[in-house]
């Protein structure tokens, strides 16, 4: 009997399966995605670098077979742009949670996007600190709690699609974990876009943010995200909304061409050169 092989076992560091992650998390839907779009882009292997930090999201990088690097909490960003400017061949994609990305390395994200430096940044937004433990995170909705703000956060969320969009991100989208093939078109024109590149996904959390708020189980959970999930075409990303009770609005925001950082870098240390002579 012929063996059965995954279509995209290929991406695949089968000797560190099974994962870390926990039944009904959202994170795989999301590799799938991006899998899918490197396989149907046919994307050279070794011309992908993944790069993350800490956290759940996190874990990505030693689950998938491509070069990359599981770097310190918050920092994935910076390290990335040092293997875009060493390497402008490649693409470089940095995976990280919403703590990770939007708090702790929220002045890289900031000004990544300010450059426009040429990454693919994919933030999984689970609404929550999801390996430290479930402390309150910078997405967090003001109508919920997590196990840091039992009676809910003190401080309105931060908006990700508006803040990366007013630094100058020249392409902003925003999918959750119920709509995967529109998530991996996003990250195939994300590939193909000259500058930064951010998705975010909002994704369940059954284990921490799922249970402490009351969803008995991953389909509650997923079905809540799925409802308050609308997609906006055409809209800005100012008319954009991120609310917990009515909605989350889905789409594609920003995509503009603009000069990358390392355009805009290369052409200083040409202008410099040609002074010098």
């Amino acid at each position: 009997m012929e063996e059965l092989v995954h279509p995209l076992e290929r991406y695949l560091r089968s000797e560190k399966l099974p994962h870390m992650w926990c039944p009904g998390c959202g994170i795989g839907t999301v590799v799938q995605a991006f899998l899918r779009a490197v396989d149907e882009l046919k994307i050279e292997q070794d011309k992908i670098v993944v790069v993350s930090g800490i956290g759940c999201t996190g874990r990505i990088p030693q689950y998938v077979k491509f070069d990359g690097a599981h770097v310190l909490h918050g920092r994935a960003i910076p390290v990335a742009l040092g293997v875009k400017l060493a390497r402008p061949d490649l693409k470089v994609v940095v995976f990280g949670g919403d703590g990770d990305l939007a708090s702790i390395g929220g002045n890289h994200l900031i000004h990544a996007a300010r450059r426009n430096a040429d990454l693919t940044v994919i933030m999984v937004n689970n609404f929550i600190y999801g390996l430290t433990g479930g402390q309150v995170a910078p997405t967090t909705p003001k109508e919920v709690v997590t196990y840091t703000s039992p009676y809910s956060p003190d401080s309105k969320p931060v908006d990700a699609v508006k803040l990366v969009s007013a630094a100058g991100a020249s392409f902003v989208a925003r999918w959750s974990t119920a709509y995967p093939v529109l998530l991996k078109e996003s990250i195939k024109k994300a590939f193909n876009h000259r500058g930064f590149s951010f998705i975010e996904v909002i994704s369940q959390c059954p284990e921490l943010f799922g249970r402490i708020n009351g969803f008995k189980s991953t389909y509650d959970l997923y079905q809540k995200i799925k409802r308050i999930g609308i997609i906006r075409r055409g809209i800005s990303p100012y008319e954009a909304k991120y609310d917990w009770n009515t909605e989350i609005s889905l789409g594609e925001f920003v995509n503009f061409d603009a000069p990358s950082y390392y355009d805009q870098l290369k052409e200083i240390i040409e202008r410099a050169r040609g002074e010098g002579k």
